[in-house]
């Protein structure tokens, strides 16, 4: 399989499940390249197993965190993601497990799939990525109504089921800078720290 499901960036080990997104951010690395540090990220097909994905992985060596993030968002893939974080609990139980997620798994199953992560996962960074609706409409282009009060809502759900959460913002993109202290205390009143990660130009 040619897919570049498992990848390194910075010491850490990541998983690229997808390329699917219920977003389409302005500023995402996707929108103007393929790769991260020469790995290609875009998947030839989606029509693997977790088993596919733990192969892959055994060729790596296993860092202090494994983080589920790739060109899509990853709780697309929630079964097998499960079955993935599942392994990595019981194969080294010392690894924590970080998911890079847009907010959006509840409003798309229907259902608190917070639940089905806890013991599996140690800390979700949530994209936020603005003070407001308007604001998140704007950069995240996201492809359904009220996406914003969606991603609000399962960062409280993560942070209520005691998993650490981070709510993120990507700041400085073309020279434009977000509020950040209306950001750090939106996340704050939701149980969550705020991550201010800076738009890098060229990506990785």
């Amino acid at each position: 399989m040619s897919n570049t499901l498992v990848y390194s960036l910075e010491g850490k080990t990541y998983i690229n499940l997808t390329n699917r997104c219920t977003n389409s951010c302005i500023f995402c690395l996707r929108q103007d390249k393929n790769d991260v540090c020469g790995q290609d990220m875009w998947l030839d097909n989606e029509d693997f197993s977790a088993q596919d994905v733990i192969e892959q992985l055994k060729n790596f060596e296993i860092t202090s965190e494994i983080v589920f993030c790739g060109y899509g968002e990853p709780l697309l893939k929630l079964e097998i993601l499960k079955e993935v974080a599942k392994y990595i609990k019981q194969n080294y139980p010392e690894t924590k497990i970080r998911i890079n997620t847009n907010g959006h798994a509840n409003y798309v199953y229907k259902r608190n799939i917070v639940l089905e992560l806890k013991g599996l996962v140690d800390k979700i960074s949530v994209s936020l990525n603005a003070s407001s609706a308007e604001e998140y409409n704007e950069l995240s282009k996201p492809k359904f109504d009220n996406a914003y009060d969606e991603v609000k809502k399962f960062i409280k759900c993560c942070s209520e089921e005691g998993i650490q959460t981070d709510a993120s913002i990507v700041d400085g993109y073309k020279g434009r800078r977000l509020d950040v202290e209306k950001c750090r205390q939106i996340a704050q009143e939701l149980g969550a720290n705020l991550r201010v990660r800076e738009w890098i130009v060229n990506g990785y």
